[in-house]
């Protein structure tokens, strides 16, 4: 199954990518990388820069519809990037449009928030985007990782690079079950 992996140029927490990346390709999966750029993307370690990594896919070019599923790392600017993005912003909703299960870590759900996808479901982040979830109409829990089946797409989200496993281990799981 191809598992998309949706970042920005730059901004995207190195290891809230090369883990769950790891995690698809162990478990047979084919991780692909869209951004709304080609070339390279610009990992972080918090603040400091990381590694580049290939863009495999643009998003403008990318259909949701070759995908079994979608990660979305976090990092503070990577998510606050994508959903200025009204490419990426589309790419994300229709993955809930065609019910096709959604992972998010961390500051992630920005993007979800902005894809106006939130409404009615159950998630976690990091703390800081609670009022951003309530006001988008979703319910903020401080839980590891949580499941929410609400609506037609599974979505799973993690706290911080701490959830790492259980979110890895979560949305596998629910990609799995679903069957992309």
């Amino acid at each position: 199954m191809r598992i998309a992996f949706l970042t920005a140029p730059e901004g995207v927490e190195q290891v809230e990518l090369t883990e769950p990346w790891q995690a698809v390709k162990d478990a047979g999966h084919e991780p692909v990388l869209v951004s709304t750029e080609s070339g390279e993307i610009q990992a972080f370690n918090h603040l400091d820069k990381a590694d580049t990594f290939p863009v495999d896919e643009v998003v403008g070019e990318a259909s949701a519809g070759s995908f079994g599923g979608l990660v979305l790392p976090g990092g503070v600017a990577n998510p606050d990037f994508l959903r200025m993005d009204g490419k990426a912003v589309s790419f994300v909703k229709d993955f809930f449009e065609r019910g096709r299960p959604v992972a998010a870590i961390c500051h992630a759900p920005w993007t979800l928030v902005e894809a106006d996808v939130v409404r009615g479901r159950v998630l976690t982040s990091w703390p800081s985007l609670r009022t951003d979830i309530r006001n988008a109409g979703g319910t903020w829990v401080d839980e590891q990782v949580k499941i929410c089946d609400h609506g037609t797409a599974k979505l799973i989200t993690s706290r911080k690079p701490d959830d790492l496993k259980a979110f890895c281990g979560a949305f596998l799981q629910v990609f799995a079950e679903t069957g992309g």
